[in-house]
């Protein structure tokens, strides 16, 4: 067994992705579509093993991280929650651009349930619990961690489903709060801060700057 990072990059056991990816690869070669140069590989994971926090998102965005290899970097939802860990003091800098940018983070990690760009950003079961052993590993390496933040219901049941809790014991909901039997650390929900929950007011930037500042407690 490789390296976390090597062996996520490396992993094609999902033929649907696997496929979706080549396609939207495929469709730089073609006027219009703008697809040069895209990462189109599952995405590994940002952030040093000391952090104290993880934050599980949903999946690459195919224009956003399917595109520039980092999470949450390259769309509206990354833009959002990179300023909000600036402000909270958790990064060396308010945008996060690219692979090759200097942006580090300080006691925070982000990963995302699924590791590769979903059609439509919408993951089947089966790809999640693929997936699966990756988010696994990645707790595994965190001896510091103290919560992990799950950015909406798909990450939320695939942190549980994970470390082997009842979903039926543990119901998401915006700033729920989650002791799970058998871990030392704190699941913290939250809505996803994409552009759809903040444009009709799921989410508003401020309540997610609520629950990353209650996280310090």
């Amino acid at each position: 067994m490789g390296s976390l990072a090597n062996d996520i990059i490396g992993c094609r056991a999902c033929p649907r992705l696997v496929a979706y990816a080549a396609e939207v690869r495929e469709s730089g070669r073609k006027p219009g579509f703008g697809a040069a140069g895209y990462w189109c590989r599952p995405v590994p994971s940002f952030g040093g093993r000391d952090a104290w926090l993880l934050i599980v998102g949903l999946a690459p965005g195919t224009h956003g991280a399917g595109r520039t290899g980092r999470p949450f970097t390259g769309d509206y939802a990354g833009d959002l929650l990179y300023r909000a860990l600036w402000e909270q003091g958790w990064s060396s800098g308010p945008e996060s651009r690219s692979r090759d940018d200097p942006l580090t983070l300080d006691g925070v990690r982000i990963a995302n349930a699924l590791r590769c760009a979903p059609p439509q950003n919408k993951p089947t079961g089966d790809e999640l619990k693929r997936c699966r052993p990756f988010l696994e590993r990645e707790l595994a390496l965190l001896p510091q961690i103290e919560t992990v933040l799950a950015l909406g219901g798909v990450a939320h049941r695939q942190v549980i489903a994970t470390v082997g809790g009842r979903q039926v014991d543990h119901k998401f909901g915006h700033g729920a709060r989650h002791a799970l039997p058998g871990v030392g650390w704190e699941l913290v929900d939250s809505y996803h801060p994409s552009r759809y929950n903040l444009n009709t007011r799921r989410l508003t930037a401020e309540q997610f700057t609520e629950v990353l500042s209650s996280l310090r407690d």
